[in-house]
C-alpha cells in the first residue's frame, strides 16, 4: 500500500502534464475553430450577395427588355407611320402624335414616347425633360436611321436619368419618322432600396448611373469607394466601413452591376467560434482536472477505508450477535402482534353476532306473536276445512286451504328473514339492492314497532337504488337503527319511525328520523362510542350504535346523528351507490 505523501506527488506531476497538453490542445482547437467559421461565413455571405446579384440582374435586364421590342413594334404600326403625313395645309399631325404618346405612355408605363422627323424635327411626345433638352438624340436618330435598334443612357442630373430605345418608322420603303421610347429607372431603385446592401451599376468609364444610395448617383465610383484589396471601404458618417464587391458584367448594355457585402458578420462568427471553442475547451480542461482530482481523492479516500474497514470490521463482528437476537426477538413480537390481530377480529365478529342475537332476543316476543297469529289462524282455518269437506262444500274448503297457502307463505318469508339475519356474514362487499335489505329488516323490526305502539314507514322510491356493501351486514345496520328509534320513542302516543332514501352524486343517502325526545347535546359527541349508552341498566350494554358505526366504515360510507328540526332523532347513513354487477352476502 502506497504513502499518503507518495499518491499526492505522483498526482501533482499528472496535473502539470495535463495543463501543458491542455493549453496546446486549446491554442490548435481555436486557431482551427475561428478559421473555419471565417470561411464558412464569408463563403454565406457571398453567396447570399451572389443570390441578390442574380435576381437584380435579371430584375433590370426585365425591365429593360420589356420596352426593347416597343420601338420597333410601334414603327411598324401603320397607325404611327400616317402620322408623319402632313396634313392637307402642309402642317405636322402635332395634336395626334402628342394623343398617340400619352396614350402608349400611359399604357406601358414608359417614362415618355416621342415621334421625330429624320432631320431631328419634334412632331411630338406626351412629357418628359429628355425630348426638349434633345439629350443623346443625335445617335438615337443616327442609329435608327441606319435601321439598327438604337440605344442610349440619358442622364440630366442625379434624379433625371433614362435609357431610350429608337426604331425608324419606313412608309412604301422609305424613311419618314423615328420613333423614340423612354425607360425610367425609379421602380428598379425602389425595389433596391428595399435592400441593406448597397447596389450599383457602373459604366465602362466607372460613372456610377445606378444606385439604391441617392449620393451616389452620376458620380465617378473610384470618388465613392477606395478599393483595399479585395474588398472597398465606404466613408460612413466620418467612419469608413469595409464590404466585399461582387459584380456582373451586363455586355449587352455595356454596364457593370455591383452588390456590396457586409462581412461584419464573418467576423461575429469568428468571435462566437473563437469563445465557444475557448469556453469548451476551458470545460473539458477542467472536467479532466476534476476527474484527476476524484481519482486522487478516491485513492487516498480507498486508502483510508482500508484502513476503517479493518477497525469496523471488529465492531460489526461484536454487534452482529446482538442484532440477530434482536432481529429474533423483534419476529417474535411480530408474530404476537398477528395473533392478537387474529384474536381480535374474530372478538369483533363474536361481539356483532351476540349484539344480532340480542337484538333478535328483544324481538322475539314481538316475533313469536307474529307467529302465533299465523298458526292460530291456520288451526281454525284447517278445522273449519275438514267440516266443509264433511258437508261436502268442496269449494268452501278450497277457499280456507287457499288462506292456509297465504298464511304459511308469510310465516316461511319471516322465517328467512330470521335466518338471514342470524347467520354470520362474509367480509366480501358487493353490490346490494337496498329495498331488498330494507324491507326484510323491517320484516324483523316492525313486529316489535308494532307491540310498542309505533308506526314505521318507509318513505321514497328505493326499488332502482343499488349500494356497496354485505346484504346480513347491512341488515343489521337498519334493524339496529329502527330498534333504538323505537327504544326512544318509549310509550309516547302516536309514535312515528321514518326511513328515507335519496341519492346525491354517486351516494345514497338513508335517513332514519323518529318523533321521539331526540338526543342531548352532550350526548351527540358519544352516541357512537363502544359500550356508551343512555338507557336505564339491565336494558342495554351501549354497542348497538358502535356496531353501526363500524360496519358502515367498512363499506366506504359514514354514518351521523343529529336532531330534528321538529323534534326527534335523525340517523342518516351515507353508502357508496353501486351498479348492478356481483352480489354480496356478507
Amino acid at each position: 500500500m502506497h504513502s499518503r505523501s507518495h499518491i499526492e506527488k505522483r498526482f501533482r506531476m499528472a496535473r502539470t502534464v495535463l495543463i501543458s497538453v491542455w493549453a496546446v490542445f486549446t491554442l490548435a482547437i481555436v486557431f482551427y475553430t475561428v478559421h473555419v467559421a471565417g470561411r464558412n461565413a464569408e463563403g454565406d455571405i457571398l453567396a447570399e450577395a451572389g443570390e441578390t446579384l442574380s435576381v437584380q440582374s435579371e430584375t433590370l435586364s426585365g425591365v429593360l427588355d420589356k420596352y426593347r421590342l416597343m420601338a420597333p413594334l410601334l414603327a411598324r404600326q401603320s397607325s404611327v407611320a400616317s402620322l408623319f403625313i402632313l396634313n392637307a395645309d402642309g402642317a405636322p399631325q402635332a395634336v395626334a402624335a402628342r394623343g398617340m404618346a400619352g396614350a402608349l405612355t400611359g399604357m406601358s408605363a414608359a417614362e415618355d414616347v416621342a415621334f421625330f422627323f429624320p432631320d431631328g424635327t419634334l412632331l411630338g411626345h406626351a412629357n418628359g425633360p429628355f425630348v426638349e433638352t434633345r439629350a443623346g438624340l443625335d445617335g438615337l436618330i443616327r442609329d435608327a436611321s441606319q435601321g439598327r435598334l438604337g440605344r442610349a443612357m440619358l442622364a440630366l442630373g442625379p434624379e433625371q436619368r433614362s435609357y431610350a430605345f429608337s426604331s425608324g418608322v419606313r412608309r412604301n420603303g422609305k424613311l419618314v419618322g423615328i420613333v423614340v421610347v423612354y425607360v425610367d429607372f425609379f421602380r428598379v431603385e425602389a425595389a433596391w432600396a428595399l435592400s441593406n446592401r448597397p447596389i450599383y451599376v457602373t459604366e465602362a468609364d466607372g460613372t456610377i448611373i445606378l444606385a439604391n444610395i441617392p449620393n451616389w448617383r452620376m458620380r465617378e465610383a473610384e470618388d465613392v469607394l477606395m478599393e483595399r484589396g479585395d474588398r472597398v471601404a465606404v466613408p460612413d458618417d466620418g467612419s469608413v466601413r469595409t464590404y466585399l464587391d461582387m459584380s456582373r458584367y451586363m455586355p449587352v448594355l455595356g454596364w457593370t452591376l455591383h452588390v456590396l457585402a457586409d462581412p461584419s458578420p464573418a467576423a461575429s462568427a469568428k468571435v462566437s467560434a473563437g469563445a465557444i471553442a475557448t469556453l469548451a475547451c476551458l470545460l473539458a480542461g477542467l472536467v479532466a482536472l476534476i476527474v484527476l482530482r476524484r481519482n486522487e481523492t478516491a485513492l487516498l479516500q480507498a486508502r483510508s477505508d482500508r484502513a476503517t474497514a479493518l477497525r469496523l470490521e471488529r465492531v460489526v463482528r461484536d454487534r452482529t450477535e446482538a442484532l440477530s437476537e434482536s432481529n429474533r426477538s423483534l419476529s417474535r413480537e411480530v408474530e404476537t402482534r398477528r395473533e392478537a390481530e387474529m384474536r381480535l377480529r374474530a372478538a369483533q365478529a363474536e361481539l356483532i353476532q351476540a349484539a344480532k342475537l340480542a337484538a333478535l332476543g328483544q324481538m322475539s316476543a314481538a316475533i313469536s306473536h307474529e307467529f302465533n297469529q299465523p298458526l292460530a289462524a291456520i288451526r281454525s282455518y284447517a278445522d273449519n276445512g275438514q267440516k266443509f269437506i264433511d258437508r261436502g262444500r268442496a269449494d268452501s274448503a278450497r277457499e280456507n286451504l287457499g288462506r292456509i297457502n297465504g298464511l304459511v307463505d308469510r310465516m316461511a318469508e319471516l322465517s328467512r328473514a330470521l335466518l338471514s339475519f342470524a347467520r354470520k356474514p362474509g367480509q366480501t362487499l358487493g353490490s346490494v339492492h337496498l329495498g331488498t335489505v330494507i324491507e326484510e329488516a323491517l320484516l324483523l323490526a316492525r313486529p316489535r314497532a308494532r307491540k310498542a305502539g309505533v308506526e314505521v314507514r318507509l318513505l321514497g322510491d328505493i326499488d332502482t337504488m343499488m349500494v356497496s356493501g354485505g346484504r346480513v351486514r347491512l341488515g343489521q345496520v337498519f334493524v339496529n337503527l329502527v330498534n333504538n328509534a323505537v327504544d326512544a320513542i318509549g310509550e309516547r302516543d302516536g309514535g312515528l319511525v321514518e326511513i328515507r332514501a335519496r341519492r346525491d352524486e354517486g351516494v345514497v343517502i338513508v335517513e332514519v328520523s323518529d318523533n321521539g325526545p331526540g338526543i342531548p347535546e352532550a350526548t351527540l359527541q358519544h352516541i357512537f362510542d363502544p359500550f356508551f349508552t343512555t338507557k336505564a341498566t339491565g336494558e342495554g350494554i351501549g354497542i348497538g350504535l358502535s356496531i353501526v358505526d363500524n360496519i358502515v366504515r367498512d363499506f366506504g360510507g359514514k354514518v351521523s346523528a343529529r336532531n330534528g328540526e321538529t323534534g326527534g332523532a335523525v340517523f342518516r347513513v351515507e353508502l357508496l351507490e353501486a351498479e348492478i354487477g356481483a352480489k354480496a352476502d356478507a
